[in-house]
């Protein structure tokens, strides 16, 4: 789920969605989600392509087959390119938040630390409380072209995305 909303702010901030091709700077039409994925040969980071253009079912399922795929040793080269977005997760570590470490060639990414739940005191007379889902992934947008605004107002709607999926 965190591709697809990504995907969407990502169409919505074209100059965040981009990579490294060599020293330049190649800014994509198609939002191409890497995940991180531990193996047993240390980190790897399979592709899912045009995730814009797929149903967050044909996302689940291509993230899947590349997660076994990249863990089995069967992932193919062509798979571990041309990202343009990566999502990592700690939180099966017990890691709250951190700040992701970006594979080269790629250029931003999410770290997404565990989830907990915590309750909120909203009205102490009424002894009414709630669950706020404010554990929202950390993106890791550090402009290298040295304008940080693209980057800033994709923060902002990615922030959105994520803690309200049917945010406006």
């Amino acid at each position: 789920m965190l591709a697809k909303l990504a995907a969407q702010a990502l169409t919505e901030h074209p100059p965040v969605n981009a990579r490294f091709e060599g020293e330049t700077i190649v800014q994509s039409a198609a939002v191409n989600i890497g995940i991180a994925v531990d193996t047993e040969r240390g980190l790897l980071v399979p592709v899912v392509r045009d995730v814009q253009a797929k149903s967050l079912r044909q996302v689940a399922e291509a993230a899947a087959r590349l997660i076994e795929q990249a863990r089995s040793g069967h992932v193919s080269p062509d798979d571990l390119r041309g990202g343009t977005f990566t999502i990592t997760n700690l939180g099966m570590y017990e890691i709250d938040a951190f700040s992701p470490i970006i594979k080269p060639a790629g250029m931003r990414g999410a770290g997404v630390g565990r989830i907990v739940a915590k309750q909120v005191v909203v009205d102490p007379e009424a002894e009414r409380v709630c669950h706020p889902a404010d554990d929202v992934p950390e993106p890791d947008v550090r402009p290298p072209t040295g304008d940080g605004a693209p980057a800033a107002r994709f923060l902002q709607r990615s922030n959105c995305t994520w803690s309200n999926p049917i945010c406006g």
